[in-house]
């Protein structure tokens, strides 16, 4: 990978001398959706699936992208002195947006870059590929510019861009599973606080199997915020009953007793879910501590109905997946993962139930909705890195 990356920067940006490899992960979340800005608990581990970048500075203001998963976009010049983000920016508006958060903390780069990046993520997939964007850029501008941050941090500045740049208001999860990663375990992370553990994962015959349906989604454009909305909504009605900051705060039978201040049915719902669905992660942390994995994989199945029928965010595609799933030899637990509204669902299989489970599910999937589902049989990864690139023949970049 290596190789080929400063081969092709060498291609793009005429050589490659000067240029550093590095890598971020993408992540999936075992359980614990849409959670995080609810101030709950969250339980997600980072893949070695995720985004490659070769960069280096240049020796003026321009920022100049390309990724080769959009060669036909080409390259897309911006500049240091215009952060402002521009729909004709396409997919650099990710990266831009995390120079301009940097910039806010006072940590502004001093020269451009030239930036190449392939990612491993199946676009649009819900496996957070944008915050693998994020966190890289930020990765590679400490790298590059000596700025003091710590992962945490990137995690913070990345979310901060994609809620103030480009618009989408996400919580803290995706970019902190991504910057904080750690090879072989997940991590159950309290949202309201930021306080967290690594919980080993030890799957000795089963596998981690992405679903990708291949429905794309479009967080900014999907009704994301308007959930978001209607649990900030469902808070401020609760709070005029009971003295809670968050849903998080809640146990399900405390919810249960004044959920009739929610005067609607279909926000009492949403409320529903998130004091749920916190619970049921906390749950599923003790039980995968205790490697009780037929009950991680129940709560699972219960996080799936709940996201459907009370958070209303899977739609026929995630749901055909699911339940196909649910029906396989060997499957001890599935659900959608990520935002919603498209995506992946994440299962866990027992290992010699693999292939047929891929080839029913995929079967059955094809034939009710017209196209094919991907299947990704996935390790849980660490943080983001550097790997040294030494040097391929050519000239220094950037006018």
């Amino acid at each position: 990978m290596k190789e080929r990356l400063l081969t092709e920067f060498a291609k793009v940006f005429g050589g490659s001398e000067g240029a550093a490899i590095y890598f971020a992960p993408g992540r999936v979340n075992l359980i614990g959706e849409h959670t995080d800005y609810n101030g709950g608990h969250v339980f997600p581990c980072a893949l070695t699936l995720g985004t490659y970048a070769a960069a280096r500075k240049r020796k003026d203001k321009k920022l100049v992208f390309y990724s080769l998963n959009f060669k036909e976009v080409g390259k897309v010049e911006s500049s240091l002195e215009d952060l402002t983000p521009k729909k004709e920016a396409g997919w650099t508006n990710y990266p831009k947006g995390v120079i301009w958060s940097f910039a806010k903390r006072g940590m502004k780069p001093d020269c451009g870059m030239d930036l190449l990046l392939y990612g491993t993520i199946p676009n649009g997939a819900g496996l957070s590929s944008s915050a693998s964007v994020e966190v890289l850029t930020g990765f590679i501008l400490r790298d590059l510019f000596g700025f003091p941050v710590s992962n945490q941090e990137l995690a913070l500045i990345g979310q901060y861009s994609e809620n103030h740049y480009n618009g989408v208001n996400c919580g803290i999860m995706d970019q902190f599973a991504v910057a904080m990663g750690k090879e072989g375990h997940a991590i159950f992370l309290d949202t309201s606080d930021l306080s967290y553990e690594y919980v080993p994962v030890s799957l000795e015959n089963e596998k981690l199997i992405i679903a990708c349906s291949n429905k794309k989604r479009g967080l900014a454009d999907s009704k994301y915020n308007e959930r978001r909305k209607e649990c900030e909504a469902a808070l401020r009605e609760l709070q005029q009953v009971i003295p809670i900051n968050s849903l998080g705060e809640l146990t399900e039978d405390v919810f249960e007793t004044c959920k009739a201040a929610i005067k609607e049915e279909a926000r009492r719902r949403r409320a529903k879910h998130a004091v749920y669905e916190n619970r049921r992660t906390i749950y599923a942390m003790d039980a995968l501590k205790r490697q009780d994995i037929r009950t991680f994989g129940r709560l699972m199945n219960e996080s799936h109905l709940s996201l459907a029928q009370d958070y209303e965010v899977t739609g026929v595609e995630m749901d055909t997946l699911v339940s196909e799933a649910w029906k396989q030899e060997g499957v001890l637990g599935s659900r959608i993962t990520g935002g919603g509204f498209g995506g992946c669902s994440i299962s866990i299989v027992r290992e010699d139930c693999v292939e047929a489970f891929i080839k029913n599910v995929g079967t059955a999937y094809e034939e009710k909705i017209g196209y094919e589902a991907d299947f990704y049989p996935v390790e849980i990864g660490g943080p983001p890195c550097i790997m040294p690139a030494g040097k391929l023949e050519g000239k220094p970049g950037g006018g």
